[in-house]
């Protein structure tokens, strides 16, 4: 390919060195017109534009070697010719064809329009001129998207057609041959560790069960650096700092399907430390330093905890508004002990103030609903806690998939900078579907569908719509998180709500709701919270000849129908790192709700969830949940309200209503007291370890549901085990769990599988 382009460029040199010499056999003379003969498409004015010389002028041998070559650098043309006829200077002119069509075949792994516009940057596209170089470097550019997806038995062949009217058409034939596959990782050299323990720190990996959706078992040489990157660091977190990678050798067999990775590398010796000193101007109390270093004498070194003790010391001082504060740790190895000392030396450089915060990226959301998260102020002394804390909010609102910030010096002022926060927008509309399966129930569907994000304006509208039939619910609910400027949020409500429970394992009822309420929500501070509303109801209820006793007594003494106020509160305290995928922190809640009017009754709840990571990629959580209600002023707790237990909210394998007290014929009756607990590990998907999107759980439920009249007991807890798959689709999230209860009675109700799918918009 190089040949043809060396053939090319010398033809062209030639052509132009022939044109200018033909031009140079005439005398200078007064260009009396110019004439341009050959164009096709080219307008004559562009001709004249790269001309030295006008009507009027002298032409020189000089200003026509300045002519030939300012055409040619066009790339119009593959021809030019300057002659003289009786003082009239005749340029003529051979164009370039023009491209008048792009076609592919054998096109199956891209997209023909993304092709299209990556053809169109290196010079390909239709309209352009058509140039042999620029064909090249496009079928260059075919063969290396290709082989970025693995594909390196690729073949391109293009044709070039002439049609009518000077123009070309191109036709890129392509055989992509089969997806090359990485059949072995050898990882040469290593004693300290089993190869399989340094294998799992690699994204890179032979083909396996789900390689056929993760694509990691084709190779990349970015992801090859960077699981080069993560041994170097799994060896220097375990005390190894003299390790090297040696060499890397990928090579590809002859049909160039299957690669092998070879990976020779020098472990080194084991280190400890020895000592870790502080150094330099510290502006902050010594001890206080001391207190965020994570590597101590005697320890194992750790590159990663030494990592830490630089970063924390950093941001320490960027709370007090260094901005540009280093802490570089400097070793000192005594190589026949295996010690390594360290001294941190700390230059706090100048304090700074912010000038502007700055948002990019936010094509759809308001500036405003970005800023109103910021806790760092302009005109303020830098302070890397609160811009950290000011990140972790606009993250918390769900509105991006992405967020980052820059600190940047402002120009010509040493004691400034600009914070520059990037999002990246996603999908804020949801349309969420609910099912459930068993052997004694039908088939239970649900949905919902909600825009976070409105208009850009950070305010929420969700739309409720369940026409099963057993539940049908038409909801509208509207939240706007910044009705006031400090944060109070507010919240509308209207529903209209059907529930036929003759279908389900409760005891048979029917009721038709109408109501609607208002909610509000204050800050207490940034990870406390308090909320209130009032709610007001119309409801009427229908019971039935087999209808549980305790049904037909409480509509025979307190009626059939209800209009009644319902107030709730409540106090939330949330510590969680994320939202998606949490993997440390804590949730409180504790909850409220007390009615007046013809129904009169209360219910006091307490919530609470903790993770810890187990190791770094598996999370523990333990959910906790306390409910307790009754009536008052004479009046029981309404049966339409009472707790109930099973189902993916609360007990799995078990349905809903599953367990708990019953009435003669087996119906469920629910309860004024609900306890339930979960003890849920959560880890990756073997094969998967990298991909946050796919993880695997496996849990323990329990809990009951106890009547009025039934004392409390953790013996009668029902338990259930179980697994679960948590994706994060590209369709959705989809979660499925199937579990076995563990000491179910006769009476209760089993459902295995259970599972829920959501799609975003």
């Amino acid at each position: 390919m190089l040949l043809h382009r060396l053939i090319a460029s010398l033809a062209t040199g030639l052509c132009g060195a022939a044109m200018s010499v033909s031009a140079l056999a005439f005398d200078p003379f007064v260009v009396k017109d110019i004439r341009v003969d050959g164009l096709q498409r080219t307008e004559a004015g562009t001709v004249f534009s790269y001309l030295p010389v006008k009507v009027g002028e002298t032409m020189t041998d000089e200003k026509a070697q300045q002519a030939i070559r300012a055409l040619f650098a066009t790339g119009f043309f593959k021809d030019v010719r300057l002659e003289v006829e009786n003082g009239v200077m005749v340029v003529t002119v051979e164009e370039r064809p023009a491209i008048a069509q792009i076609d592919f075949n054998g096109i199956k792994s891209f997209e023909v329009d993304a092709l299209r516009k990556t053809l169109r940057e290196v010079g390909i596209g239709d309209g352009r001129i058509f140039d042999r170089a620029s064909l090249d470097n496009a079928e260059q550019e075919l063969k290396r998207q290709y082989l970025g997806r693995g594909l390196y038995a690729v073949t391109v062949q293009t044709t070039v057609t002439p049609l009518e009217r000077n123009r070309v058409g191109i036709t890129f034939t392509v055989d992509e041959g089969r997806v090359a596959k990485i059949r072995s990782i050898n990882i040469v050299g290593a004693h300290a560790f089993e190869e399989k323990a340094l294998l799992d720190e690699m994204t890179l990996r032979t083909p396996g069960w789900l390689t056929w959706y993760t694509k990691l078992d084709q190779y990349s040489r970015e992801k090859l650096s960077a699981d080069l990157e993560s041994l170097r660091s799994f060896y220097q977190n375990r005390g190894y700092l003299d390790f090297a990678i040696d060499s890397t050798q990928v090579s590809i067999t002859p049909d160039r399907t299957e690669i092998y990775i070879t990976v020779n590398v020098v472990e080194g010796e084991k280190y400890t430390v020895s000592d870790v000193k502080l150094a330099g101007q510290m502006l902050v109390a010594e001890a206080e330093l001391r207190r965020l270093i994570r590597l101590a004498p005697g320890d194992v070194f750790a590159r990663d905890r030494l990592v830490e003790s630089t970063k924390a010391i950093v941001d320490r001082l960027g709370n007090d508004g260094y901005a540009f504060a280093n802490a570089n740790a400097v070793p000192e190895l005594d190589k026949e002990k295996r010690t390594v000392a360290f001294t941190i030396l700390i230059d706090p450089g100048r304090r700074v103030y912010v000038r502007r915060i700055n948002f990019g990226g936010n094509t759809r959301t308001r500036d405003e609903v970005i800023r109103r998260e910021s806790r760092q102020l302009e005109g303020a002394f830098y302070d890397a806690s609160k811009i950290q804390l000011s990140k972790q909010r606009i993250d918390r609102t769900q509105y991006f998939k992405d967020v980052n910030v820059e600190t940047t010096p402002v120009a010509g002022a040493s004691d400034q900078v600009d914070v520059n926060f990037t999002v990246e927008e996603k999908p804020t509309g949801a349309i969420l579907l609910g099912a459930g399966l068993s052997t004694t129930e039908k088939f239970v569907l649900q949905g919902s569908v909600a825009q976070t994000n409105v208009f850009g304006s950070g305010k929420t509208i969700q739309v409720d719509v369940n026409s099963g039939r057993i539940n049908k619910v038409y909801s509208l609910s509207y939240t706007d998180p910044y009705f006031t400027v400090d944060g109070v949020s507010r919240g509308f409500d209207i529903y209209k709500r059907k529930t036929d429970a003759s279908s389900l394992t409760v005891g048979p009822y029917r009721t038709s709701a109408l109501g609607g309420g208002m909610r509000f929500g204050i800050p207490l501070a940034e990870k406390d919270g308090l909320s209130f509303g009032l709610n007001a109801e119309n409801v009427k209820i229908d019971t039935f000849a087999d209808s549980p006793t305790s049904y037909v007594n409480f509509v025979n003494s307190f009626g059939s129908q209800y209009s009644y106020l319902a107030a709730t509160g409540g106090w939330s305290r949330d510590t969680r790192d994320s939202f998606i995928q949490t993997t440390r922190g804590s949730l409180y809640k504790v909850y409220t709700e007390a009615s007046v009017g013809k129904l009169k009754y209360y219910k006091l709840g307490y919530q609470q969830q903790y993770f810890t990571p187990v190791t770094r990629s598996v999370t523990l959580m333990l959910n906790g949940d306390v409910g307790v209600g009754d009536g008052y002023g004479g009046h029981p707790m309404p049966f339409f309200k009472s707790y109930y237990a099973g189902g993916p909210g609360s007990i799995r394998g078990y349905g809903f209503a599953g367990v708990g007290p019953r009435d003669a014929l087996g119906n469920g009756l629910g309860g004024t007291r609900r306890l339930t607990g979960t003890a849920e590990i959560l880890f990756p998907v073997p094969g998967a370890e990298k991909d946050k999107s796919l993880r695997f759980t496996t849990f323990l439920d329990a809990g009951q549901v106890f009547a009025p009249t039934q004392k409390v007991s953790l013996g009668d807890l029902r338990y259930a085990l179980g697994i679960g798959v948590n994706w994060n689709s590209p369709f959705g999230p989809l979660r499925i769990s199937a579990a076995h209860p563990l000491n179910k009675s006769p009476e209760d109700r089993v459902q295995r599988l259970q599972f829920t799918f959501g799609s975003v918009f």
